[in-house]
């Protein structure tokens, strides 16, 4: 998987990936000329005492030292400039795939494996580009050139090499076969502890609400703990290898030196010669450091690698249809026809045989106990499920064929659970509008009853809003989502239970200002409360996945007793309080 995802998203940057290479070819023939020339020097100007070959080649070697300066400036500016953007591709990429995935995918990954997808795999994997563009490139140049050069010196000394280069890679190869399972464990304990830390500060007021911070500290701790150990059973496994190459370093510069002093003895070798070996031996076990150090990244990466390569292998269920319809046949129609639907595996439908059709200027009611299908069913209008069974259309065209830009921009939705982004309260309504004024602004305003707080607010429109809405009320939430809907001024406005925190006078209001607001639009409202949909033309009572009543307010009191229940059960409590 590693190798599949760096082929495919280095690919746009291959000439300068050429330009690299040979950016690192010649800043490392530079570096691997240095110590002939240094024995040169040594052997016919140190040892005779010639100053003025001394001056001669010893500017020739500066020239080469800068050379290998410039060369490996420019080498490391391309380096890090394709991993960065690399990373930068493979995030967007990520981003789009996940912003493309229906609420299957998504709840089958997980939001903060999702995260630690797109952030902490992909630092891994950009690391271990980074590290093979400015290091590793040039290790097997080194190793291979520096070979040839140091046999040139003495052949000799060269078993020396011939024993210490298996040596080392057959060790360093134990360690990283030990550290890929390790890595991959480490990346899932990151997402187990992602998770915790979500649910923590999400459910942060629920968890002190029930006295339960010690519970939730102990459960932190134990993910935390787990994480520890399995990180520190790959650190070890890591910080080894270096100690292991340096430990073939020095063994290896202690029998060059050896061997070497007893071939000058003999007159076999000159002293030049041995010093340029040694530092032959030493740039070549190097660069067996540095692809060490790239090699250790391997395993890390390559486990974040096939998280990655996962996400991107996934498929939306939700499948953009191949000759989209840009435009809808009757604006503000929605209608279900033998709609069913049914999780893969799951024994039963969520939904079976739903049918019903709104019109503009119409309101079509759900209601039902919980778990029987009501989000299910808003789902498959705004399509982030598709139907297994019959056909949703939106303007009379099938939700399957329609453009997805057009079906949302034709709907304006409220989910059950509001959600604020960081920014303002206009940058919020945005959202809904991005080009709307002030006047639409305050309008929408007004009729979602959220112009009283909103202007009390300091700076009005331009008021701070913290990420999820934080420092405003459930119900400001409530009607600031309302009104981004609102404000869109689209086909078919849907509230999935958008009006569950709004006290009875504030949704009387509300409700009252919405009719005259939406009266060319067709209007779906899922809703608990009997006393939100008791006005709207059509109330479909779901049980179960199944319609077992559709009416209007007094048909459904007179013949649907599961309706008439709710109703009683509502107005006892009521009457209770």
């Amino acid at each position: 998987m590693l190798t599949r995802l760096l082929r495919s998203h280095l690919d746009p940057y291959r000439r300068v990936l050429v330009v690299l290479l040979a950016l690192q070819t010649v800043q490392t023939s530079a570096a691997l000329t240095l110590p002939t020339i240094n024995a040169r020097i040594i052997d016919h100007g140190v040892i005779p005492g010639d100053v003025g070959y001394i001056y001669t080649w010893g500017a020739i070697m500066l020239a080469f030292a800068l050379v290998q300066i410039v060369f490996s400036a420019a080498a490391v500016y391309y380096g890090g400039k394709v991993a960065m953007s690399f990373g930068r591709d493979l995030r967007a990429n990520l981003f789009h795939q996940v912003t493309d995935f229906s609420a299957r995918e998504v709840s089958s990954f997980g939001a903060p494996s999702l995260i630690t997808r797109i952030t902490n795999d992909v630092q891994q994997v950009q690391m271990l580009v980074v590290m093979a563009c400015t290091m590793a490139i040039a290790a097997p140049i080194t190793m291979v050139v520096g070979v040839i050069m140091a046999t040139r010196q003495d052949v000799g000394l060269s078993m020396v090499l011939v024993i210490a280069m298996p040596v080392a890679a057959l060790v360093l190869g134990l360690i990283v076969s030990r550290m890929v399972p390790a890595f991959r464990l480490m990346q899932e304990r990151i997402d187990q502890i992602n998770r915790v830390l979500r649910e923590q500060i999400t459910g942060i007021r629920v968890v002190r609400a029930f006295v339960r911070e010690p519970h939730e500290a102990q459960r932190f701790a134990a993910a935390n703990a787990e994480l520890t150990e399995t990180s520190l059973r790959a650190g070890r496994l890591m910080s080894s290898m270096f100690p292991t190459v340096n430990l073939l370093i020095n063994a290896s510069s202690v029998a060059v030196l050896w061997l070497g002093a007893t071939r000058v003895d003999a007159g076999n070798i000159q002293v030049g010669s041995l010093v340029a070996y040694l530092s032959y031996l030493v740039q070549i076990l190097m660069s067996v450091v540095m692809a060490t150090f790239t090699i250790s990244m391997i395993p890390r990466a390559s486990v974040s690698a096939d998280r990655i390569q996962e996400v991107l292998d996934t498929a939306s269920s939700v499948v953009p249809p191949t000759d989209p319809t840009r435009d809808v046949i009757t604006h503000g129609a929605l209608e279900f026809r033998g709609v069913g639907f049914h999780y893969p595996g799951a024994e039963h439908a969520v939904l079976s045989d739903i049918s019903f059709a709104t019109r503009p200027g119409q309101t079509t009611a759900i209601i039902g106990s919980t778990g029987a299908g009501k989000s299910t069913l808003v789902n498959l209008i705004l399509r982030l499920f598709d139907s297994t069974e019959g056909h949703v259309y939106v303007g009379g065209v099938d939700v399957r064929d329609l453009d997805p830009e057009v079906l949302w921009s034709t709907i304006g939705f409220v989910p059950q659970r509001p959600y604020l982004f960081s920014g303002t309260v206009a940058s919020n309504l945005e959202f809904g509008k991005p080009d709307a004024t002030e006047d639409e602004m305050w309008a929408a305003l007004e009729v979602a009853q959220a112009a009283d707080f909103v202007r009390s607010m300091p700076g009005g429109l331009q008021a701070r809003i913290e990420q999820g809405g934080t420092n405003v009320s459930g119900g400001q939430r409530q009607r600031l989502s309302i009104a981004r809907a609102l404000i869109r001024r689209p086909d078919i406005y849907v509230f999935d239970d958008s009006f569950s925190a709004l006290d009875l006078a504030t949704d009387a209001r509300l409700r009252a200002a919405l009719g005259p607001y939406t009266k060319d639009s067709a209007v779906v409202v899922v809703a608990q409360r009997v006393s939100t949909i008791a006005t709207a033309d059509n109330i479909i009572v779901l049980d179960d996945g199944a319609v077992i009543g559709s009416g209007t307010h007094d048909e459904l009191v007179r013949d649907c007793p599961t309706y008439a229940e709710i109703v009683q059960s509502q107005i006892g409590e009521k009457h209770a309080a």
